[in-house]
Order: C-alpha cells, then sequence, then structure tokens
C-alpha cells in the first residue's frame, strides 16, 4: 500500500492576519483556490524549496462559526529553523507572544491569529541556553 503526505489544513478567522502570521515564520504562498459559488478560499504555503509540505489556510468568506474556541483538538504544526532564537525574536518584536519560550534552544511554541499551535525546533543540536529566553516563563497554554 503506499501512501503519500497531501497537506495539513486549518481554518482561520482573519486571512489577512493569519497570512501574515504564517509568512513570518519564512512561509510563501504556493498556490490558492479562490470558489465563488462556496464562498471559501484555500491558500497553500510552504517552506521554501519544500511544497510537498503545506498547509493549507481554509477562509470561509462569510465567517466560521465551527471553529472550536481554543483549537486544542488540531495538536499543532512544526518547524525547524536554523537560528531558534532569531526567529522567536522576529515573531516577538511583531507582536506575537512566546507562549513557551525557547529556555533549552531546542524547543518553542507560539499561537496563531486562530489560536493554532506552533511548534518551533532548533535544526540539528540545541543551540546553547540565552537570555533573554533561559529565564523566561510560559505565558497561557500551548
Amino acid at each position: 500500500m503506499k501512501v503519500r503526505y497531501l497537506h495539513t489544513m486549518v481554518r482561520v478567522l482573519d486571512l489577512e492576519a493569519s497570512l501574515a502570521f504564517y509568512k513570518l515564520l519564512g512561509l510563501e504562498e504556493i498556490r490558492r483556490y479562490d470558489n465563488e459559488k462556496g464562498r471559501f478560499s484555500l491558500i497553500f504555503l510552504a517552506a521554501p524549496g519544500q511544497p510537498e509540505a503545506p498547509v493549507e489556510l481554509t477562509y470561509n468568506w462569510d465567517g466560521d462559526t465551527g471553529l472550536p474556541s481554543d483549537g486544542r483538538h488540531f495538536g499543532h504544526l512544526a518547524y525547524e529553523f536554523d537560528n531558534i532564537y532569531d526567529i522567536c525574536a522576529k515573531l516577538a518584536a511583531a507582536g506575537v507572544t512566546i507562549n513557551r519560550p525557547p529556555r533549552d534552544g531546542h524547543m518553542a511554541f507560539v499561537r496563531s491569529p486562530d489560536n493554532i499551535s506552533i511548534e518551533i525546533l532548533q535544526m540539528g543540536e540545541s543551540l546553547p541556553p540565552q537570555e533573554p529566553w533561559a529565564s523566561m516563563g510560559n505565558t497561557g497554554h500551548w
């Protein structure tokens, strides 16, 4: 039996805010499908050079009351970065709350505008602990 990964889908309430967030992570739009009759858009984003592992943002033009309040039924998306401290600093500077700071130089968590948990991992070996992250506590839940 063959199996092939296609994509992960998350529903979004504010398309522009969600696109801005995922672009902060370095993802790029690789394709878009707007359905006039169904009144929805599907926007596929992927890391540069990795179109085989996209995230599909589903946006219902007339709103979406079917989203759970905390999104925890989903789990999380995970991305690796070459410097976890740099990406966390970039996100924090853009107003994103770092829910679980990278105290260990290896793992952090943030939330998208739609409350989707995003795991940020360090590529390769963990970086040495670094301030302000090493002494920073958790904020909210991740």
